[in-house]
């Protein structure tokens, strides 16, 4: 296994510098001391990703460069943003709006998300995002689950999404079109002009760290989504999670390419950067390959947080790209979505001389809980080590029990010690399904890995993704990331199927990088490589071609939609489904 060793200067440099000894030292109390907490009592997230900023001499700073798809160029400064917000704030309490209540976007990525973001907050409101390109059941799944009180979106989306089963939830009071001038839509008011009309003054409504602040959904493999509870306390976490797994520093330019409709592009698209008072980039348009590598020398990126989709994508067009742009002012990469393979950490460190550093969390954790650190050594296709204040552990589940497992790279499952400030508080309306998530002293991810006798963690798969085949327990990322090491292969997902001799067989999907081409030749390259890489218990039965994988907007391949439609079983809920060609 390469390991990548990271220089001691680079280290030095780092805001976490030496990993043990911050460990031992560090507690939550003491992340909490670093926020302000509002004036008149309490705690809000608004207040520590703006106001405070502002009062302390920031307001000049820029706090968001949007970047529109017609190349257009916005800063908003955070005295700016903490005006618009304020009016956004002052919008919703003059439409009766209270604290507690639900207000959900269905927006691309323009200021105007960022804006009701972040005033909702400063209301006491909760925020709830979603997706732009989510279908209208989704959509509308979501709002009736969440009790939408207000919609902010566009005359576009709400004509194509919203319109036609308007009148089916009476508790959705206020649509706010972003982009009509005057009230002439049936059931729904313009934005704009409550915006003029609304005061920049507004005394942030006193929240507690435990009042609900966000609203989350998250698929499971049942056709219902499930609305994950966060409260404003999961600010301490999303500034310190910032500064230690992605070494944000004050005065950063930071580009998280997430949109806010998945948690990733709320917690470190909007929370960590502003609370660490740095500038972050929001991008309007869609991944293209070239626009990117402009975006991050044009702007002078310093830290870059993708997905491993992305990073494929970027492995697909070529290293040749990359050539006579300037990256000088990138110091950090950090991925998250899904397991990053080894051969697209390796990439990053041969094209941008650094590498990419995964990290491990989910919608249920609400921030980053292990991560590869700027000071450590990276270990290509590891998770990394916990978070400081985190307790991870591999443990064997028996009904209400958990037993730890001691031994080095061992599977097990991947369990957290409950505490932790950005921790799930609930399943809306779900007491039962929340509580199944944990046993014993143990938050249970869900998720199958191991822990070598350097403390790295190494993601294995889904404990239902896990198959098990002639008495070998076979996790698919190492399958998938084995045949990435092809050449001719893009993407590979991997699932099991029955099979009378052994239990279950293994077979893999595989989209091709450009210049391949489906025949048998190459099929054969493909069995021979797999077979070489990982012996003939482990490799692929089968391998079929794909033009695309199934992926959700997040970046992770849908294996439980690859194996649904092989064994022809119910679906489940595709909401998030990004893309699915044949």
């Amino acid at each position: 296994m390469k390991i990548i060793t990271k220089s001691h200067a680079a280290a030095m440099k780092a805001n976490l510098s030496d990993y043990d000894d911050f460990c031992s030292k560090f507690h939550w109390e003491g992340a909490y001391d670093l926020l302000e907490g509002l004036p008149n009592g309490g705690l809000n997230i608004a207040h520590e990703a703006i106001d405070r900023h502002v009062a302390h001499g920031l307001g000049e700073k820029t706090a968001i460069c949007w970047l529109s798809k017609g190349d257009s160029r916005r800063e908003i400064s955070y005295a700016e943003l903490k005006d618009e917000t304020n009016r956004f704030a002052n919008v919703l309490a003059a439409l009766g709006v209270h604290k507690g209540e639900k207000v959900f976007t269905l927006l691309g990525r323009v200021p105007e998300l960022y804006i009701a973001a972040l005033g909702t907050l400063k209301l006491g409101a909760v925020f709830c995002p979603m997706f732009s390109a989510f279908g209208p059941e989704p959509v509308k799944a979501r709002m009736t689950i969440g009790e939408a009180r207000v919609l902010v979106t566009s005359k576009t989306l709400y004509k194509r999404k919203i319109a036609s089963w308007r009148t089916e939830l009476p508790e959705l009071e206020h649509i706010l079109l972003i982009d009509s001038e005057d009230h002439s839509g049936e059931g729904t008011e313009s934005l704009g002009p409550l915006m003029a009309a609304a005061s920049t003054d507004f005394s942030i409504i006193r929240t507690e760290p435990e009042d609900m602040a966000l609203l989350h959904f998250t698929s499971g493999t049942t056709g219902r989504p499930k609305g994950a509870v966060h409260v404003h306390m999961a600010v301490v976490a999303h500034n310190m999670t910032g500064r230690l797994a992605l070494d944000l520093k004050a005065g950063d330019t930071f580009w998280c390419t997430a949109d806010p409709g998945w948690v990733t592009g709320t917690s470190y698209g909007i929370i960590a950067p502003l609370t660490n008072a740095t500038t972050m980039i929001v991008d309007e348009a869609d991944f293209d390959a070239e626009r990117w590598y402009r975006i991050l020398q044009n702007e002078r990126v310093n830290v870059w947080y993708t997905a491993p989709t992305a990073i494929r994508m970027l492995m697909k067009a070529g290293a040749e790209l990359t050539k006579g742009y300037d990256f000088s002012q990138l110091r950090f990469m950090a991925s998250v979505g899904e397991p990053l393979n080894p051969e697209a950490v390796i990439w990053g460190n041969n094209t941008f001389g650094m590498p990419f550093h995964d990290n491990w969390w989910q919608t249920e954790t609400g921030g980053i809980m292990i991560a590869n650190y700027a000071s450590m050594d990276v270990k290509p296709g590891s998770m990394g080590k916990p978070l400081p204040g985190i307790t991870a552990a591999i443990v064997k589940t028996s009904g209400d029990t958990a037993t730890e497992i001691t031994k080095p790279m061992t599977i097990g499952q991947l369990v957290l010690k409950p505490g932790w400030p950005s921790m799930i508080r609930a399943y809306l309306h779900e007491a039962e399904r929340y509580r199944k998530c944990f046993v014993g002293d143990w938050y249970i991810s869900g998720d199958l890995a191991m822990r070598d006798t350097d403390g790295y963690f190494w993601f294995v798969g889904r404990d239902d993704d896990v198959i098990k085949s002639a008495g070998h327990l076979i996790g698919p990322f190492e399958v998938e990331s084995a045949l990435m090491e092809h050449p001719a292969i893009a993407e590979a997902g991997v699932i099991g199927v029955p099979d009378e001799t052994t239990g279950e067989m293994v077979k893999a999907y595989v989209a091709l990088n450009p210049g391949f081409e489906e025949n048998d030749a190459l099929m054969l390259s493909l069995v021979g490589h797999a077979r070489k890489r990982l012996g003939p218990a482990v490799a692929p039965k089968e391998i079929v071609f794909r033009k695309n994988l199934p992926k959700t907007r997040s970046g992770k391949i849908m294996r439980r939609l690859l194996k649904a439609r092989e064994l022809d079983l119910p679906e489940g809920d595709i909401s998030t489904l990004e893309s699915d060609e044949q």
